[in-house]
């Protein structure tokens, strides 16, 4: 990800969210280093993205998204994979990540590749006038793990 793709990450952003991001944390992310990816399709068409912060043998994913029109094609589990194999190179030991209560297909993929919920965080996403709890998830990349 560079910021030459932040206009078409924010069409897709504005597109599958109802909270999207803004381009500015978009391009903070991009200053402050954090890992970002883009994945492409044929005539290099925006097909979704993802963005994750390592420190200190942490990792934390901090949004994926693949584009409405494109969902439920498995790029979603093509990105998260990238991000573990970041991950791995980096010689983090776990994986954080929050998502939305609401969210089944995110929940079920991240509980497909193993992560597991250690916590919550009540009212942590703006929902229509109220706010959704995050469900907090782990993952081990230690040896052994996946």
């Amino acid at each position: 990800m560079v910021a030459l793709h932040v206009p078409a990450i924010m069409a897709v952003e504005r597109r599958a969210y109802e909270f999207p991001w803004t381009e500015g944390v978009f391009r903070d992310c991009l200053r402050a280093g954090y890992s970002g990816w883009v994945l492409l399709g044929r005539s290099d068409a925006l097909l979704g993205y993802a963005v994750l912060t390592m420190a200190v043998g942490e990792a934390h994913v901090l949004n994926v998204c693949v584009a409405p029109e494109h969902q439920r094609r498995g790029y979603g589990g093509v990105l998260m994979h990238h991000l573990l194999d970041i991950a791995r190179a980096h010689a983090v030991g776990t994986v954080f990540l929050e998502v939305r209560r609401s969210n089944g297909p995110a929940i079920a993929l991240y509980s497909q590749l193993g992560f597991h919920p250690i916590g919550e965080r009540r009212g942590y996403y703006p929902d229509d006038g109220r706010r959704e709890d995050a469900l907090v998830y782990a993952l081990e990349l230690t040896a052994g793990g996946r």
